[in-house]
């Protein structure tokens, strides 16, 4: 049996949790928009063509935030296309997926969408293949009330009210051979500065974000950002991260430390940040908006999926769409548990994506939706982790791993809420062995439990399919208790665990 102990102390903490960390992602990609959010002909459908199955889920989620609309798709895409009349609305051809896009779904469809589902919208403008002018006539349109020839328009497209978006992401992956507009750090910081200027210009009160790497194995990455950050760190207020793991060749033992990777990208990303603060003499902190991060077995994408062929532009097809595991679920709750620890400096996250495409809700034309097995540690953490995260310090046996070494083989996050509610999150990364764990809470008075679920299987590859959507779920773990002042659990092997504690 492995063993671990934890203390945590009120006294203290890392940092204040931003409910922005709880976003998530849409982009025209595959079926996430089409046959995802937006069915008309399916039962489910209100009288927009949104389907209330969906957003029931997104809404059980709790979703905060959701980036739109790329992603990669975002450096091609004229916003234009998407207001208006439907029936005059143009038919464009996607580069970034290879697909045809038909625009029936655009800003002021999805600003409904956001505003039934009860999520913020963050815009993404495009950088790639256009530049200033094009942003500031999208935040005159989306964010300028009245009385100028784009306010008026939108107000003639039937928003009268403006969509007053606050976080703005300004390109997307610009580091990215693959990215239509694709350039060096020193040319996109110069395009980022100068948008970034004048989009304050218009309006002061907007948040921006510029595109850090792709990735941490970005052969630029660190000096990406820093290039990126000398011309526009007095312009912005976050960077972004990009990041994405799987499990390679069958090194389970590694999969299950990935969050040991993205606590080695953030604080690197951290680091960068503050050098070019100390060099630039700056009194203002540059924090990270995560927004891109999941679980994404992108191989099959480039050895199964990859649509070609100069005539062949299909709408909405099924691309990206992954089965999430037990074992890609128990993962998923380990990187949020990195986020959580890093809420001093990540502000913001978008999980990505958010339906049908690398994501928690999955659903059938004309069918049902359903709960990948990633739905629940990101609908718990949503639910449970409020107010303060709590610095924590662990002492843990350790796991061998091929990729990181000997990692933690226990690692958590905890936080502690206004009215002295706690929640505690653990991952045991060891593949076959239980863990004994014990937390010291005695500094945080005299606290009940009020429910601990773990998501674990025997059978670490079970998965929620449509044939089977239950297979897999939370669990009530029963194997927890409270005396003086310390908590006892008991975790399964390869699992992730919830727990809330109120005070008697």
């Amino acid at each position: 049996m492995t063993h671990a102990s934890i203390a945590m102390d009120p006294r203290y903490t890392v940092g204040t949790i931003d409910r922005r960390i709880f976003g998530s992602f849409v982009e025209h990609l595959g079926r996430c928009v089409y046959d995802g959010i937006y069915e008309p002909g399916h039962p489910e459908a209100d009288a927009e063509g949104f389907r209330r199955d969906v957003l029931a889920l997104v809404q059980e989620l709790g979703v905060t935030t959701v980036r739109y609309p790329g992603g990669n798709f975002v450096s091609g895409y004229k916003w234009e296309d998407g207001i208006g009349p439907r029936a005059t609305r143009p038919r464009r051809l996607d580069l970034a997926w290879h697909s045809m896009e038909t625009n029936e779904v655009g800003l002021h469809e999805f600003a409904d969408w956001a505003d039934k589902a009860g999520v913020e919208l963050m815009m993404a403008v495009n950088l790639g293949t256009r530049g200033v002018a094009e942003a500031l006539d999208l935040l005159e349109y989306c964010n300028v009330a009245q009385g100028s020839t784009l306010s008026e328009q939108r107000r003639s497209n039937g928003a009268d009210e403006p969509f007053a978006v606050n976080m703005w992401c300004l390109g997307n992956e610009m580091d990215g051979s693959w990215q239509l507009g694709h350039r060096s750090a020193t040319d996109y910081g110069k395009i980022a500065s100068m948008t970034a200027k004048a989009m304050r210009q218009l309006d002061p009160s907007v948040q921006l974000v510029a595109c850090g790497s792709s990735n941490s194995g970005m052969p630029t990455f660190g000096a990406w950002e820093r290039e990126v950050l000398e011309h526009t760190y007095e312009d912005v207020d976050l960077i972004s991260c990009h990041a994405y793991y799987r499990e390679t060749d069958g090194d389970r033992a590694s999969f299950l430390a990935s969050a040991v990777d993205m606590d080695a990208f953030i604080e690197t990303v951290v680091a960068t940040a503050d050098h070019v603060k100390s060099v630039l003499r700056s009194d203002k902190t540059i924090d990270i908006s995560f927004d891109e991060w999941n679980i994404w077995y992108a191989d099959r994408w480039e050895n199964e999926e990859r649509i070609t062929g100069i005539d062949n532009w299909p709408v909405a097809p099924r691309l990206l769409e992954d089965v999430y595991s037990v074992t890609d679920a128990v993962v998923f709750g380990g990187l949020l548990i990195s986020l959580l620890k890093h809420a001093d400096r990540v502000k913001a996250a978008s999980l990505a994506q958010l339906v049908n495409v690398i994501a928690p809700i999955m659903t059938e034309p004309g069918g049902a939706a359903w709960r990948q097995t990633t739905f629940f540690p990101f609908a718990l953490a949503s639910r449970l982790a409020r107010g303060t995260v709590l610095r924590l310090e662990i002492c843990t046996d350790t796991v061998p791993t091929a990729v990181y070494g000997d990692v933690p083989a226990i690692d958590a996050v905890a936080t502690l809420d206004d009215d002295g509610s706690v929640a505690v999150f653990v991952i045991n990364r060891h593949i076959a062995d239980e863990a004994a764990v014990t937390v010291d809470i005695g500094s945080l008075g005299d606290l009940e439990m009020r429910e601990c679920l773990t998501l674990a299987d025997d059978d670490g590859d079970a998965a929620n399919t449509r044939e089977d959507p239950e297979r897999v779920s939370m669990r009530a773990n029963e194997m927890t208790s409270i005396k003086d002042g310390t908590l006892t659990m008991t975790l399964p092997p390869a699992s992730w665990t919830a727990l809330s504690l109120a005070r008697r």
